[in-house]
């Protein structure tokens, strides 16, 4: 057999020899195992050198470094999954280079939706934190309220609670003097009576007495435009007929042209936000120290130290009278501002009116008005600065103010009895549940306090001590 072979070799040579093609050369030689080989090479008439044979050349170099990276990015977990290293380059080629960076994008963007799903999940985790924390300073509060006097089961009567702790006369200081000088005095837990569904007061809590306790508030009704965020609302504890106490009123105080009175017939009423009638007011009201009593609306009218009665059935102006030198539209605010210089309240004893004067220098003076015709029947000059306090209201002939109108857990925090001519510091609870009071006042007949609360109409049920 190789000798038909090496005759056909040197026939096919012979033959292009004498068509006067390049000659052809047969080699023979031992391969590595020691073999007798024949190599026929024959050279080409028109090419001088062959430029595939570096292009073949070039291609296995690139093939080489193409197998060389498709190796460590399959040890690195980079082409279509975790294959092993040094993979057979026709497998990575067929997997193919184009499929490597998709992976990794696809990789990428499940990371990152993992990272935010945590993050979500870490905010609402400081949210429930946020709440469960607040609700723990409520309940701190609230128990450091009741707790009991150590070693006695009696309660301190009327005298023990007035000289627990007396303010001194108020000399001009910074803003906050009282907070930080004034010594407070907690009233045990014996004082306090279990709250009512409604907050109204039973049969054994009729009577004078001091303040000993505010329940939380309860929603009655809601303003639902920007004139409503500062308000009043009020019911006459003494109506005259045709309206009851049941007949609710209520003013919205955000503009400068206040005048529209509503009138409802229930509470319930209120609640839904439809009155039975709207009195238009000769003149504009100033701010939120208005009032209900005796068939009359009480009011500052605007920009003026005056008083006003709106007689609620003539429905007109009854009373005007102005008080002497009452700071007003902005001079002796409550902390909260809004104009507050001359609040209006009502109590068990009859018409007051809280303001001050350039010769109180600040601190708040306190008047007993006639309902019929707003003479001054008798005034006093506390040792309270009424800008720092947020509001303030009357019980049983006693002034108490409250310590913040933005704090949630603010305090009532002074005491002036106008029986004795004292004022004493306390520490009694007052959730200020919107963070935005603009208006408190008293209802002796319901024996519950009324409140304006960034938008919302409140209550909140009150408990007295007795002596």
């Amino acid at each position: 057999m190789p000798g038909a072979w090496l005759s056909l070799l040197l026939a096919g040579g012979l033959a292009l020899s004498a068509r006067g093609d390049p000659a052809a050369l047969l080699r023979r030689d031992n391969d590595a195992s020691g073999r007798c080989t024949y190599s026929f090479t024959v050279a080409s008439p028109g090419e001088v050198s062959c430029p595939e044979a570096g292009s073949v050349a070039q291609l296995r170099e690139e093939l080489a470094a193409l197998a060389a990276r498709l190796s460590r990015l399959e040890g690195a977990g980079g082409v279509g999954g975790s294959g092993p290293r040094g993979a057979d380059v026709s497998g990575a080629w067929s997997r193919g280079p184009q499929r490597a960076a998709p992976g990794g994008c696809e990789e990428l963007q499940r990371a990152k939706e993992r990272l935010e799903e945590e993050k979500g999940r870490l905010e609402r985790e400081k949210e429930e934190l946020g709440r469960r924390l607040e609700s723990s300073a409520q309940e701190i509060t609230r128990l450091r309220a009741a707790r009991c006097p150590s070693g006695t089961g009696g309660v301190p009567g009327r005298d023990a609670l007035r000289s627990a702790s007396k303010a001194t006369r108020w000399e001009p200081e910074p803003l906050g003097y009282q907070e930080l000088k004034s010594e407070r005095t907690e009233l045990p837990a014996s004082r306090l009576l279990e709250e009512t569904a409604l907050g109204r007061p039973r049969a054994e809590d009729s009577g004078c007495g001091e303040l000993a306790w505010v329940g939380e508030p309860v929603v009655l009704g809601r303003a639902d435009t920007i004139a409503g965020k500062y308000g009043v609302w009020m019911k006459d504890p003494e109506p005259v007929a045709p309206f009851t106490r049941e007949t609710t009123w209520r003013v919205d105080t955000v503009g400068t042209e206040v005048r529209q009175l509503f009138q409802y017939e229930a509470a319930e009423q209120l609640a839904r936000g439809y009155p039975a009638k709207v009195h238009v007011l000769p003149r504009p009201l100033e701010s939120t120290g208005a009032v209900v009593y005796r068939g009359g609306l009480f009011f500052q009218p605007r920009r003026s130290r005056a008083l006003a009665r709106y007689d609620l059935r003539a429905e007109a102006i009854s009373a005007e009278r102005e008080l002497p030198g009452a700071g007003y539209h902005g001079q002796y605010p409550y902390s909260w501002g809004g104009y507050t210089d001359i609040d209006l309240a009502v109590d068990e004893t009859g018409l007051w009116v809280v303001y001050s004067t350039e010769k109180a220098k600040g601190a708040i003076v306190l008047s007993k008005l006639d309902p019929e015709t707003l003479e001054i029947r008798r005034t006093w000059e506390t040792n309270i600065r009424k800008q720092s306090v947020a509001n303030s209201f009357i019980i049983c002939g006693t002034l108490y103010t409250v310590s913040s109108y933005s704090a949630p857990n603010a305090t009532v925090n002074f005491a002036y009895d106008t029986a004795t001519s004292t004022s004493r510091s306390l520490s009694i609870p007052f959730e200020n549940r919107f963070r935005y009071l603009s208006m408190v006042d008293y209802n002796p007949a319901e024996r519950r306090l009324f409140a304006w609360d960034s938008y919302n109409m409140v209550a909140y049920p009150v408990r007295l001590a007795h002596a």
